[in-house]
């Protein structure tokens, strides 16, 4: 044991774990299912942020206000499942809010990758078939934020 903890790095993990193990466990619930479920949440939460991105670079609509607060928007979405769990807790429930308000939330963070990413021009890697009906499941989501996009072309907050 003494030698992996020997290294700096490895003593600064070894003691992350430990502080932030217990507190993502008090806060989100024990078990794979949870670490899966909330891992998969941060996976496609950052590759919405990608696409994001790329889809407000290329319509000329990037700035780092609006970056600023998809941050503060993301972290409060990662709070969602927490609430969840904390109040299965209060009610007795095993893990149904939790999973309630998690995958509510992935789903959303889906359809928003997958809107960012038509808007991004990804689209066209996708067989035009396919690609319809992806867009027909995205429509909504998709033109809100080609009106929130032109919104800020135009300046209108």
């Amino acid at each position: 044991m003494e030698k992996y903890l020997s290294s700096t790095g490895s003593f600064l993990a070894v003691v992350s774990g430990a502080i932030l193990m217990p507190i993502f466990e008090f806060m989100y619930g024990i078990g794979e299912a949870v670490m899966y479920t909330m891992t998969a949440l941060l996976f496609f939460l950052v590759m919405d942020w990608i696409a994001g991105i790329r889809a407000s670079k290329k319509d000329g609509t990037y700035a780092s206000k609006y970056g600023i607060d998809g941050v503060f928007r993301s972290f409060f979405i990662l709070l969602l499942p927490a609430g969840g769990h904390l109040l299965d807790k209060v009610l007795g429930a095993p893990g149904v809010l939790f999973g309630l308000l998690a995958f509510g939330v992935l789903y959303h963070v889906i359809q928003s990758m997958t809107a960012n990413s038509i808007r991004a021009g990804w689209g066209a890697w996708v067989p035009e078939g396919i690609l319809n009906k992806i867009t027909d499941w995205v429509q909504s989501e998709l033109e809100a934020k080609l009106t929130r996009s032109q919104q800020r072309r135009d300046g209108v907050k």
